[in-house]
C-alpha cells in the first residue's frame, strides 16, 4: 500500500513554481498576482484564505486579500469583483465560498472574468474542461489528477467510481477521469445520495474518489483488494482530547480501508494541500496567458 502524500507533492509543485517566479524576477518581469475576496468571518474560510496568502509569499507571488463584512450586499460584492476584473495588475482571483445568505452565489461566480477565474468555477471554464479544451481546471480535481500522475497510478481502462456530484469536485472529476489522455481514459460511474446498492458499485471499482463529506462513509467491505482510494472529504469532528477541540476526518475509514488499498490518500495531508498548490499553478497559467 502506497500513501499518496499530498503534502510532499504540493511542496514539490510550490518549489517548481518558485523557480519559475525567480526566473521572472531575474528578467525584471511582473510576477503573478493572486487576489482573494472573503465575505464574513467563517473560521474555516479565514484559515483557508490565510494559508493561500502564505503559499503566495512562499512562491514569490504578489497577493491581495479583500475582506468584506458579513452584511455586505450583493451589489457591493459585484462592484468589488468588477474592480478586480478591470485591474491589470491582478492575474487571477477567487471568491471564497460559502457566501452569506443575502448573496446569490451563482450570480457572483458568473461575474468573475473567465480569464481570471483561477478557481475554474465559471461556466465558460467548466464548459471548456468538458470539451477537453485548454482552461483552468478546478483546483481540487486538478490536484487529484496531479497526484495520480506523479505517482504513476494507471487509470486507462480502469473503472472509476466517484461518490458525490458537487460542481466543485464530483462532477468535474467524473468528466476528467473519462477524458482522453493520462490521467483519464477510465470508465466512470458517478454516484450520489439517490444511488441504490452503492456497495455493489464501489466494490467493483478500481479507483474510488469520494467527495461526500460524510465521515468514515467508505468502509473496508465496500472496497475490493488493490483499489486506489482518493479521499476528498474534510469534516471537523468534535474531539476534546485535541488542543483545538476537534479533528479532521475524511470520507474513508482509513484504518481499515488502507489494508486493502494499493494507493490511498490520508486526511489530513492528502488532497487538501494539493488544492492550494494547484490554485497557485492556475495563477501562474493566468499570468502566462495575460502576457501572450
Amino acid at each position: 500500500m502506497v500513501i499518496l502524500d499530498g503534502k510532499k507533492i504540493s511542496n514539490d509543485i510550490k518549489d517548481e513554481i518558485a523557480a519559475e517566479v525567480k526566473k521572472m524576477k531575474d528578467k525584471g518581469e511582473k510576477v503573478p498576482h493572486l487576489a482573494a475576496i472573503i465575505v464574513g468571518n467563517d473560521g474555516a474560510s479565514l484559515t483557508y484564505v490565510g494559508s493561500k496568502v502564505k503559499a503566495c509569499e512562499r512562491v514569490g507571488f504578489e497577493s491581495t486579500l479583500v475582506q468584506m463584512s458579513n452584511t455586505t450586499s450583493e451589489i457591493e460584492l459585484l462592484d468589488k469583483i468588477k474592480e478586480l476584473n478591470e485591474n491589470p495588475e491582478i492575474d487571477g482571483f477567487i471568491v471564497q465560498l460559502p457566501l452569506p445568505k443575502q448573496i446569490n452565489e451563482q450570480k457572483v461566480l458568473l461575474a468573475v472574468n473567465p480569464d481570471k477565474d483561477v478557481d475554474g468555477f465559471h461556466p465558460t471554464n467548466f464548459g471548456k474542461m468538458a470539451l477537453d479544451m485548454s482552461t483552468f481546471i478546478p483546483a481540487t480535481p486538478f490536484g487529484i489528477l496531479e497526484l495520480l500522475e506523479r505517482y504513476g497510478v494507471e487509470t486507462k481502462g480502469k473503472h472509476t467510481v466517484v461518490i458525490g456530484r458537487s460542481h466543485i469536485v464530483g462532477r468535474p472529476m467524473s468528466i476528467l477521469m473519462g477524458r482522453k489522455g493520462f490521467p483519464g481514459n477510465s470508465t466512470v460511474t458517478l454516484t450520489h445520495s439517490h444511488t441504490k446498492n452503492i456497495t455493489q458499485i464501489t466494490s467493483q471499482a478500481d479507483i474510488i474518489i469520494s467527495a461526500l463529506g460524510v465521515p468514515n462513509f467508505l468502509k473496508a467491505e465496500m472496497v475490493k483488494d488493490g483499489a486506489v482510494i482518493i479521499d476528498v472529504g474534510i469534516t471537523r469532528v468534535t474531539d476534546e482530547t485535541r488542543p483545538r477541540g476537534y479533528r479532521i476526518v475524511g470520507d474513508v475509514d482509513f484504518a481499515n480501508v488502507c489494508k486493502k488499498a494499493s494507493y490511498i490518500t490520508p486526511v489530513p495531508g492528502g488532497v487538501g494541500p494539493m488544492t492550494i498548490a494547484m490554485l497557485l499553478k492556475n495563477t501562474l497559467l493566468a499570468r502566462e496567458q495575460h502576457n501572450l
